[in-house]
């Protein structure tokens, strides 16, 4: 049964580290949600260092400026890990092999140092999708056609985010996994490196031996929103984890926000996934 905590005072001092979500956890896109940054803060002087960990497809030194923009104090946090990090590793393994870039302009810091060469699809030996090139108007099914040509040229895509979606203030909208999902629907060879897997949480856990070494394993704790992310790449890490019930599981899952010891374990149970804890919202 998940436990439900009205603050992360209550779990707080059985841990020494921190992975935050950012995305449906700190804020939505448009503003910070409150109670965030005293959290964080409070975590961060009493307990530990605390990393964000979001599948953003960027590099992780884009992301503190985007959070100053939504009010989050850098004193709230020690460092982000991105899957667009993660994705920058999985891209040189492909060496000079050209690419077709599946993605918004927004995303073009993602490539920035590296040595990619972006070519028409039929010319391409693999795809490198960061989202969908206009998400506030485009659905996952506006790209069938595409991925099926991808498909017929046997074409590998690299996911640069697995979320399915988000919440952009009072709406929701989709992200690179759904391209990634539909595709891998089809057939199509996909590569993964944000949460759920394990490449991001080993680019973390090296961090955090940075910052402080010799941290625990087991005492390292993960918040997130995300069932299919940061729930079950938490679980797959063995991280204890709390699921912060606010974020993307109404628009997801249909979950009407109710905070029960039994409304949350048969959510949770129902993706095939468990959470030592869950909140509302993240609340120190």
């Amino acid at each position: 049964m998940t436990k439900i905590i009205q603050g992360l005072r209550e779990i707080a001092p059985s841990y020494d580290a921190l992975l935050c979500d950012a995305w449906g956890v700190l804020h939505n896109g448009v503003e910070l949600f409150p109670g965030v940054e005293e959290a964080l803060l409070e975590f961060r002087q009493k307990r530990g260092p605390v990393l964000v960990l979001t599948n953003a497809p960027r590099r992780g030194d884009i992301i503190p400026p985007q959070l100053d923009r939504l009010g989050l104090s850098r004193d709230a946090y020690d460092g982000v890990v991105t899957s667009g990090d993660a994705t920058r590793a999985a891209i040189r393994k492909f060496g000079i092999a050209p690419a077709f870039k599946l993605g918004p302009e927004k995303d073009e810091t993602l490539y920035q140092g590296l040595d990619v060469n972006f070519v028409p699809l039929e010319q391409a030996r693999f795809i490198i999708c960061t989202g969908l090139f206009d998400d506030l108007t485009e659905t996952p099914d506006d790209y069938l056609d595409l991925l099926q040509q991808a498909l017929a040229l046997k074409l590998p895509m690299i996911c640069a985010n697995p979320d399915i979606v988000v919440n952009f203030g009072d709406r929701m909208i989709y992200c690179g996994g759904a391209i990634a999902a539909l595709y891998a629907k089809l057939g199509g060879e996909v590569i993964y490196a944000g949460k759920p897997h394990a490449p991001i949480y080993d680019l973390a856990l090296t961090k955090f031996a940075k910052i402080k070494p010799g941290i625990d394993r087991k005492r390292i704790l993960a918040i997130g929103d995300g069932l299919g992310t940061d729930i079950r790449g938490a679980n797959q890490q063995n991280l204890d984890v709390v699921f912060v019930a606010d974020g993307i599981a109404g628009g997801e899952f249909g979950f009407d926000g109710t905070i029960s010891e039994q409304a949350i374990t048969k959510l949770l149970s129902g993706q095939g996934v468990h959470a030592l804890a869950s909140m509302k919202g993240l609340q120190w």
